[in-house]
């Protein structure tokens, strides 16, 4: 397996780290956060999980619903696929 094919399963995971990280700093339910988004309760949960690969058609639109630039949700990303969730939202 190739260094690429095994670091995208960890780089789902950690950007599904971040949504659901500012997700519930915000308060919202994945139930909540995909009705805001218009996408279903059980992709968000997927995404979160990284077992979901958004498009950038949904990246935008939960970038959008979380009130923050999707530079924002892709920057608590690092290359190794780690989550750098302790930074402030």
């Amino acid at each position: 397996m190739s260094g690429k094919a095994k670091r995208t399963p960890s780089l789902r995971r950690a950007f599904g780290a971040e949504v659901r990280h500012l997700r519930e700093s915000r308060g919202l339910t994945q139930l909540a956060l995909a009705t805001i988004c218009k996408l279903d309760r059980t992709f968000i949960g997927g995404i979160e999980r990284g077992q979901q690969n958004p498009s950038l058609e949904c990246i935008v639109k939960i970038a959008k619903s979380l009130g923050v630039p999707v530079a924002r949700l892709v920057a608590g990303v690092d290359e190794e696929g780690a989550a750098k969730t302790n930074e402030t939202a």
